[in-house]
């Protein structure tokens, strides 16, 4: 396989709630009683990686989140995901399509200089998004070769699809960072971000504010980057005083800040999805009534209570509750034990078999999730085997391979994107074997669709399908948890990755 699902992960969390520049509901906290926001500071922030898997180039796969935060911080993408609508603006300014959808063409943001001084040009944009598209492939820059990426003038670029795609402004979200044209050394950081690089040493960093950054000034005169190689140690950091804020910390660490005067806790509501992935084109859930059965077994509320410790929320077995056009009006599934009984019946399912269900310690209690789910399903009197696998051995034995399996997903503001990567049938990471022509249909409306009513409708299309047939029981949502001193003000509450944006951040006196 060409690309991972690390890859693919990676290429999600681009495609994350992220800030909005500006005052344009960004998703930021209040200011509570911080005052007037203020300017001055350095904000001490951890974020979790390994020493051993640092990565400096933008453009490259990056598993730590330390170096995330870093480099969303040194540079711009053309376009990061907002409140509603969930894609605005960075380094593009504005962005238009021609009537077909096919050609897109973004203006470069007025004023964009690199941290050298030097200006930011189309080819500079070219040569980035060219060089993006060939490490990364098409998932990261989606058209269909190089030649399709062109400079229009010295401040625009024109990206040619395939195909209509309306919703290619919101695919290429924070992941398309601009560097200048000819880059091949990145150990200096030259990007137009709202920081610039002052220091780094094996995953840690000093940014400072650049004054010049065409989005205006941070208020914050520097932001240090902190590694830690678990949430417990990073933790363990914010009570004793050592960090400001703690990125991203679970919820056991936000429970024991909840009784401490001097801290806060910052919950990010739709901020990760653990979900259940049965395989729907053979195998022992290939009958679409024996998916509902599980489904309908599930204690949804128990489940948000026990796995993420309250910080969370029920959902209804469709990835992307936090899109715009998320389907609210569709009935909350709730569990009917005795419905899944019969439907199990109704479809002669084995009930003498037991059957693994594989989990791997990745995501906050997604080990605990498969533990409570299995105990749930008994009650229907299923036999399932919770088998805890190392995460590479996962990826390279049981993905898109095995019956039932969980996953976990940080990318939910996006209905689109779960459609365009795991379930419509021409992805290769279709995690659940899902293949429905009405399921393509809408898809493809969606895609031919501009915003408006008549997206709206296809979106909606795809969700109901995703409900009724589909492979994923996604049985709740959990915040997203950082800790952090009482002083700082104005962190990002948009769930995923929107923590990484912190140009809009102060800190009171």
């Amino acid at each position: 396989m060409d690309l991972n699902r690390r890859q693919l992960f990676k290429a999600g969390l681009g495609l994350s709630a992220i800030l909005a520049i500006a005052a344009c509901g960004d998703g930021s906290s209040s200011d509570g009683s911080g005052g007037s926001p203020q300017r001055g500071g350095t904000l001490r922030i951890g974020a979790i990686g390994k020493s051993s898997k640092t990565e400096r180039d933008p453009h490259a796969t990056m598993s730590n989140e330390s170096d995330f935060l870093i480099m969303s911080l040194i540079y711009d993408p053309l376009t990061v995901p907002g409140a509603d609508p969930n894609v605005a603006p960075r380094l593009a300014s504005k962005w238009e399509s021609d009537a077909e959808q096919r050609n897109w063409t973004f203006t470069i943001a007025e004023g964009a200089t690199f941290h050298d001084g030097r200006p930011v040009t189309a080819d500079d944009v070219v040569w980035s998004l060219r060089r993006l598209r060939e490490v990364a492939g098409e998932t990261k820059v989606p058209v269909s070769s190089v030649d399709d990426i062109k400079p229009v003038g010295t401040n625009a670029v024109v990206l040619t699809c395939a195909g209509p795609n309306s919703q290619l402004p919101l695919l290429l979200r924070l992941m398309t960072f601009a560097v200048p044209k000819g880059t091949t050394d990145f150990t200096k950081g030259i990007g137009s971000g709202p920081f610039r690089l002052e220091s780094y040493n094996n995953g840690n960093a000093r940014l400072v504010r650049n004054d010049n950054w065409h989005g205006g000034a941070p208020l914050l005169d520097a932001v240090e980057v902190t590694l830690f190689e678990s949430p417990e140690s990073m933790a363990n950091a914010i009570m004793a005083g050592q960090i400001d804020v703690a990125s991203s910390v679970g919820a056991v660490a936000g429970r024991t800040a909840e009784a401490r005067s001097d801290l806060q806790v910052i919950r990010r509501p739709n901020d990760v999805a653990i979900v259940i992935a049965m395989r729907t084109s053979d195998g022992p859930f290939a009958d679409p009534r024996v998916r509902e059965a599980l489904r309908l077994a599930v204690d949804r509320p128990a489940m948000v209570a026990q796995v993420l410790s309250g910080y969370g929320s029920v959902a209804n077995d469709i990835l992307g509750t936090a899109d715009p056009t998320f389907d609210s009006s569709i009935a909350q599934r709730k569990r009917n034990v005795d419905r899944a009984k019969q439907l199990l019946a109704d479809a002669k399912f084995d009930t003498g078999k037991t059957y693994p269900l594989v989990t791997k310690q990745e995501a906050a209690g997604e080990v605990e999730s498969a533990k409570v789910f299995a105990s749930q399903l008994e009650d229907i009197g299923l036999n399932i085997e919770v088998v805890v696998q190392e995460a590479n051995a996962f990826y390279d034995d049981t993905w898109l391979k095995a019956p039932f399996y969980t996953v976990n997903w940080g990318t939910n503001d996006s209905v689109m994107f779960f459609a365009s990567k795991v379930m419509s049938s021409r992805t290769k990471w279709n995690e659940t074997g899902f293949k429905d022509a009405d399921f393509d249909k809408a898809y493809a409306d969606a895609l031919a669709a501009p915003a408006g009513v008549k997206f709206t409708e296809a979106s909606k299309a795809i969700q109901q399908i995703q409900y009724d047939r589909g492979g994923y029981i996604v049985w709740g949502m959990a915040d997203g948890i950082d800790v952090a001193s009482r002083a700082v003000q104005g962190l990002p509450k948009l769930g995923g990755y929107g923590r990484v944006q912190l140009e809009r951040v102060w800190l009171s006196s």
